[in-house]
């Protein structure tokens, strides 16, 4: 078909760098607590897409946090609906520590700099490009594709994709699975190779309260109940313990394709495998992998005391756990164990797991429009260490998948730009992103 064959065009390579840049200088910092306002940015975006014919919905929880819902009608009525989102906020960031400043959106030696170059106001650029794209030239992918940018996916996704997943499930009707963040980028784990990881899973969120409760006194007297002493020792076992290995089904195939890749003969369902020393022997390339072999807690936030004199009655921490799918209940019990007898725990902030099948049709021809535009590359599965509102958008069936295309140059680690310093993207990645997404949300 003659829509199969023609990419984007020159317009559209212009226009996500531009987007992605005055994206960029929006500024939507999410500080937790509901401090954030993205409206100007759904503003922006909405009237980008109502410039090209395609009709946009502003919806909000609350005032100032506010979602964009689109849908493009596609060709065939009976096909599947596809879910494409992506987060407006982004985290905050300190100024005094860029090389620019991190809502300059400046580009600069062909690099878009500033907060949300890489997650995600670029990948928000070039799904806006690529179906501007489309208007231009009167094309219509094959099956309907929904469109959601969301506010609140930095904090607890309540006036965001959470909102919409409960409040307005009928514009995501017809949808099954969807496509968004932490996906697709190329990865060099060393010289001569370049994985491209697509996110097939997450970890489940797990922020926990700790509360220890104890006897309140003088600082200057035994105290055998202090609470402060009952939180520091938890939060020290949990800070200190080795969580066993689970595998997976997507780690498994990741774990698989990896050894496969660097040549090691490996029996991946082996009772007896060791996956630390697999990991070791893969090198860099673990570094897909380590964070998702096991649970993870880890102590971030802590809170005693009013007066140093004084011994207080209570004392408050926070975790940070990640449970792995189908590990659930071992977190938990974990926990119980970890905590003790004298301190509380619950969940602040709860999220489910979730997993995507790496054999499907639609794995399949994300890795063929990857492979297209890079074809000495290594497409493999993986499992996010952290979490996307594709966790708010599953609880209307709709299967995620982490897929937002990058070519980034070797020495530039994705990774540490994520929440990091000096967040930026080059131009070339973002034209790479544009014409993999144009090819797959053709082809999807």
């Amino acid at each position: 078909m003659a829509e199969e064959v023609r990419g984007p065009d020159t317009t559209a390579l212009d226009e996500v760098v531009t987007f992605t840049s005055e994206l960029i200088r929006i500024d939507t910092t999410n500080r937790g607590g509901g401090d954030c306002r993205e409206r100007p940015a759904a503003e922006y975006v909405a009237e980008r897409l109502a410039d090209a014919g395609i009709e946009p919905t502003l919806l909000e929880r609350t005032p100032g946090r506010t979602n964009v819902v689109a849908r493009i009608p596609g060709t065939d009525p009976s096909a599947e609906a596809l879910l494409v989102h992506g987060h407006l906020d982004v985290v905050p960031a300190d100024p005094a520590e860029w090389t620019v400043h991190p809502f300059s959106g400046e580009v600069r030696d062909g690099v878009v700099w500033g907060r949300g170059a890489v997650d995600m106001k670029n990948m928000d650029a070039m799904v806006l490009a690529v179906v501007r794209s489309w208007a231009r030239q009167g094309i219509r992918p094959r099956r309907d594709i929904v469109l959601a940018y969301t506010a609140d996916e930095e904090a607890s996704a309540e006036d965001g994709s959470g909102f919409l997943a409960d409040r307005h499930a009928a514009l995501f009707d017809g949808c099954t699975e969807g496509i968004s963040e932490s996906g697709a980028f190329s990865f060099h784990p060393q010289p001569g190779t370049t994985l491209y990881p697509i996110a097939a899973g997450e970890r489940g969120t797990a922020w926990l309260k700790l509360t220890a409760h104890g006897r309140a006194g003088h600082g200057s007297k035994v105290n055998t109940a202090n609470a402060v002493t009952r939180l520091a020792s938890a939060v020290a076992r949990i800070g200190g313990h080795t969580w066993p290995v689970r595998l997976t089904t997507t780690v498994r195939a990741a774990l698989a394709e990896l050894a496969a890749l660097y040549g090691i003969d490996i029996d991946i369902r082996a009772r007896d495998l060791d996956v630390d020393v697999l990991l070791d022997k893969l090198g860099p390339a673990a570094a897909l992998v380590a964070p998702t072999v096991r649970n993870s807690a880890n102590p971030t936030m802590l809170d005693a005391g009013y007066k140093v004199n004084v011994i207080p009655g209570q004392a408050v921490a926070y975790i940070d756990g990640r449970m792995l799918p189908g590990a659930e209940e071992e977190f938990a019990a974990t926990m119980d164990l970890l905590t003790g007898p004298d301190v509380e725990w619950e969940f602040h902030h709860r999220e489910v797991a979730l997993e995507a099948p790496v054999d499907s049709p639609t794995f399949a021809k994300l890795r063929a429009a990857v492979e297209r535009f890079d074809p000495a590359g290594h497409v493999v599965p993986f499992t996010m260490s952290g979490g996307t509102d594709a966790k708010q958008f599953s609880r209307l069936g709709i299967t995620g998948y982490g897929f937002s295309p990058l070519r980034l140059p070797p020495d530039l680690d994705y990774g540490a730009l994520f929440h990091g310093v000096d967040e930026r993207v080059p131009v070339d990645a973002l034209h790479f992103g544009v014409r993999v997404l144009d090819h797959y949300l053709k082809s999807a």
